[in-house]
Parts: structure tokens; sequence; C-alpha cells
């Protein structure tokens, strides 16, 4: 591979990977503002991986409020290895990604006849719709409990420590098959990075609470994201 090819490769990666991720962000948020059980569960994990070593000095805004970073804070990084045991956040970005898929639908239209394993049949130009929004709150897939924000379907019952694999074919939140994401890994580590981070730092809540059981406004994109942003209020730990 040439280095033009990777550059390009990269900046790709960036520039897609950035309103998709903060869109997962923000409906992980949201659900955990709704599940402090599992918010609760993400922070013991959290704490037990978390080693002393682990702060590093960061600039803090200065209390006169003119964007300059005088002061200084410690906040904890989390590296490769321990964003690695961080099995229960893993499972709740992607129970997240089941509910609030960033991409909810796509669509395909085949160039040539073809017969679907199902045994439909196609013909060109026949516009197929993929609703991964729909697919991930399906009860012939995800069970009885599929409405449910509930992360304890992606662990193992072999362990605690084990992520549970779910086909890309039914887990659709990155594609599936030779044109899946490749961004894939990259996204899931910036999540978790970023997610671990606040939550050990932060409490927060919403600052304009949403009726119980119902998910705040979607605005009109190709991106699920939620209407007019989530309004949230941070406070130190």
């Amino acid at each position: 591979m040439s280095p033009k090819f990777l550059r390009d490769t990269f900046l790709s990666l960036v520039i897609a990977g950035s309103d998709t991720t903060g869109s997962t962000l923000t409906w992980l948020f949201w659900l955990l503002s709704k599940n402090p059980s599992v918010e609760a569960k993400i922070l013991d994990e959290i704490y037990r991986h978390q080693k002393p070593n682990d702060q590093q000095q960061v600039g803090k805004p200065s209390a006169g409020g003119d964007d300059s970073y005088k002061e200084q804070e410690e906040i904890t990084i989390f590296k490769a290895e321990e964003r690695q045991k961080l099995t229960y956040l893993h499972a709740a970005v992607c129970e997240s990604l089941r509910l609030f898929p960033t991409v909810p639908m796509n669509h395909k239209m085949p160039i040539e006849r073809d017969v679907l394993p199902s045994g439909h049949i196609v013909t060109p130009n026949t516009k197929i719709i993929m609703p991964y929004y729909s697919t991930g709150r399906m009860v012939s897939v995800w069970g009885e409990d599929c409405m449910e924000f509930k992360p304890e379907r992606w662990i193992s019952p072999a362990g605690h420590d084990r992520i549970l694999h779910q086909p890309s074919y039914k887990f659709q939140a990155f594609g599936a098959g030779p044109r899946a994401c490749i961004g894939r890994e990259m996204s899931l580590t910036v999540i978790k990075m970023i997610a671990a981070t606040i939550l050990c730092h932060y409490r927060y809540e919403l600052a304009e609470p949403c009726p119980p059981h119902h998910p705040p406004q979607v605005s009109e994109s190709i991106l699920l994201e939620i209407k007019d942003d989530l309004k949230v209020v941070f406070t130190h730990r």
C-alpha cells in the first residue's frame, strides 16, 4: 500500500467517523441517564481496572472564562490494554447501537437478476431496503426483551469478562460482508475511550428531562441524531 493510499484511507476514517461517533455517544449517555443501574456497573468496572499511574496532567479552563488553560487537572487516560478489559462498557455501547444505530437504514439495488437466501427473486434496479433500526427491535431476532436496554445480552455465559459474539448479519450497525465498515474497531475504541474518561470524572444529568420511556425527537438526517442536541449538566465526581 502506498503512503497516499494510507493517507486517504485514514482521512476518510476521520471524516466519516466524527459525526457517527458523536451520535453514538449521545445516545449512549441518554440511555445511561435512563438506566442508572447500568451506569453503576460500568463505573464499578472502570474503577476495578483503573491504575494509579494512569493519571495525566491536562489543561483546565481558567476561572476567568477567557478560554485560556492556565490551570491543570489530572484525568485518567485509559490505555489500549485497559480498554480491552472494559467488557461491560463494550456491551453497553453495542446495545446502544442496536437500539439506535447511527445509520438507521440503507438500500441496495442488484445489477442482475438474483435469488436471495430467503428464496425471494430480485430483478435489476429493485430497491432493497435494509431497516437497521427496525431489525434491531424485532422479537424474532433479539427476543421478547428486544425493547429493553440490556447490555447483559452481549456478555458471554462463559464469564463476565468475555463478550458474546453476535453475527454481523444480526447486529448490523456496521454493516456486514466484504463491504462492512472498515472503521468499526477504531470507532468502538474511540467511543469507549471517551465514555470511560467522562464517566470516570463526571456525574451528569439531563438539563431538559425527557418523558419516561420516550426517546428524544430525532432530526431529519441520514444519521440518527437527536434533534436540537442532548443538553446535559456535568459536575466533577
